[in-house]
């Protein structure tokens, strides 16, 4: 390191002590292509090496500073529950497996379902935390625990304006699939909201105090006569193992949506299936938990998304539906109605010739989802043509079928009558050129099982017990989506009980 810039590390680092000796420098990632900001971008800060990992000798156990609280994933679940606990006065310990910070937090597209919000009530929307919970108990094929839907529910609101307080607003409204009203709340700027969340829950884990660290597995969490007392880490960069002390420990490392030897298990036609999901989505948390005894529940609940570009694994967001794209199969024909849930209109997609089908939309919905711009057109996956007979043939289908189904559904509208396929939302005219078409099948996007957990986000163990410091919250948690997931409850999911897994931590420990 050169002179110049390590004086400036240690004088940056002597303004914000940190009670273990570590500074808030511990680590703090760059997450190229997932949307986390660097430690150059945040604090203009060039040369500050992050330490990954122990500084143990290779291979050697070392006893590291203790904490209050660690979190097990770094992804949106886990910055929550990180921030929530920071803010109290909590010392705390987040750790992730992956190179960044996000987990599969940064490939959430649509948005986040909030019911009674401000935003709603600007808008004229009338919606209430029953009816939301009434639409996940419904959407969730009535297989979903009714207490945990409705904490989330009811807490939902007060995580927007937690987002908001923090500089993460939420301010434009849309549909999803299976919701009775517009509560899917997006950003401002039609950007993903995955990417838009993980930045700023990034930015403010490293303006903090917290201690991150990256790149470092979870071999197991340490327990002394029933009582936790820690974990224990390697560091996947050094082989070096820690054993880092905290009387609580907060799981959130997320699901197991690509470990297709274990979603095979229960669903043996996903063996080969595409999937959404980050390679390190194996169910690690999943299995820490149960060697300490932790029940799980909905393990064969696993969701499988309708629109995944298939070489590439991009999810189309349902939001894309949600502004008014419909779907179109092999021979040029509109099949369903698009806001459907999800698992309904994958099982209606699969029995499509070759199992795809086209999403097709036009200009105003292009503008509102800057999704297309960042991911698709740069891997020249959208096709684009100024009118819809174009269109048709850069999509090689029958122009006369495709053509019937566009002004179908466009006449629908224009006359108010019943939609062809019965879709009463989002009902909006595809009449602005450009049009555009980018092809999608199914893929597997989220697993509805895990860590059983109550309302206070405590893990519940094979008798029924908690299991005292043990918490979980977000895709490693099951319960809560039932038999499908709607679009937009996992962002909601990991904002409700991030916080509520910090809140439990927090009394727990008596802070």
């Amino acid at each position: 390191m050169e002179p110049a810039k390590e004086s400036l590390c240690k004088h940056e680092a002597a303004k914000h002590p940190h009670p273990t000796g570590m500074s808030r420098r511990s680590f703090i990632v760059g997450a190229a292509g997932f949307g986390a900001v660097s430690l150059a971008a945040l604090l203009g800060v060039s040369g500050c090496a992050p330490r990954l990992a122990s500084e143990a000798a290779d291979g050697a156990s070392e006893e590291a500073p203790s904490y209050d609280i660690i979190i097990i994933g770094a992804g949106g679940a886990g910055m929550v529950a990180a921030l929530h606990a920071f803010e109290a006065g909590a010392r705390v310990l987040l750790l992730e497996k992956n190179a960044s910070t996000g987990g599969n937090t940064n490939f959430a597209e649509g948005g986040m379902n909030a019911s009674e919000t401000r935003l709603q009530a600007e808008n004229d929307i009338l919606d209430s935390n029953t009816l939301f919970a009434e639409d996940t108990f419904i959407g969730g094929h009535e297989k979903g625990n009714r207490d945990l839907i409705n904490h989330m529910c009811q807490n939902s609101s007060a995580a927007i304006d937690w987002l908001e307080d923090h500089a993460l607003p939420l301010t434009k409204l849309g549909t999803s699939g299976g919701a009775s009203v517009k509560r899917i709340h997006r950003p401002g700027d039609g950007s993903a909201v995955g990417q838009y969340l993980v930045t700023g829950l990034t930015g403010l884990c490293q303006e903090s105090e917290i201690d991150i660290l990256l790149q470092s597995d979870v071999e197991e969490i340490l327990s002394t006569e029933g009582v936790i007392s820690g974990v224990r880490v390697v560091s996947l960069e050094s082989n070096k193992t820690t054993e880092y002390r905290a009387p609580a420990v907060i799981v959130a490392a997320g699901g197991f949506g690509a470990n297709h030897e274990m979603l095979a298990s229960y669903r043996p036609e996903l063996l080969d299936a595409v999937t959404t999901n980050l390679a390190s989505a194996q169910g690690d948390g999943i299995a820490l938990a149960e060697a300490l005894g932790a029940a799980t529940v909905d393990m064969g609940e696993i969701q499988v998304h309708p629109t995944v570009e298939q070489n590439t694994a991009i999810l189309l967001s349902e939001g894309i539906r949600g502004d008014g794209a419909v779907l179109i199969n092999a021979e040029g024909k509109r099949f369903t109605n698009e806001l459907l849930t999800r698992d309904a209109v994958t099982a209606i997609e699969w029995e499509q010739p070759g199992g795809w089908s086209y999403a097709v939309f036009d200009k105003e919905v292009y503008d509102a989802n800057t999704s297309i711009a960042k991911k698709f057109e740069p891997k020249g996956l959208a096709l684009q043509a100024e009118s819809l007979e174009e269109l048709a043939t850069e999509m090689e289908v029958d122009v006369a079928n495709f053509m019937d189904a566009l002004t179908a559904y466009n006449s629908a509208i224009e006359a108010e009558t019943v939609d062809p396929f019965g879709r009463t939302e989002s009902r909006n005219l595809i009449k602005h050129p450009p049009f555009y078409a980018i092809k999608v099948a199914p893929g597997i996007h989220h697993t509805m099982g895990g860590i059983k957990i109550d309302t206070q986000a405590q893990v519940i163990d094979t008798t029924g017990n908690v299991i005292p410091g043990l918490f979980a919250a977000g895709e490693v948690t099951g319960g809560i989506h039932g038999g499908n997931r709607l679009g937009g409850n996992a962002v909601c999911d990991i904002n409700v009980y991030g916080a509520q897994a910090a809140r439990s931590a927090l009394s727990f420990v008596g802070l």
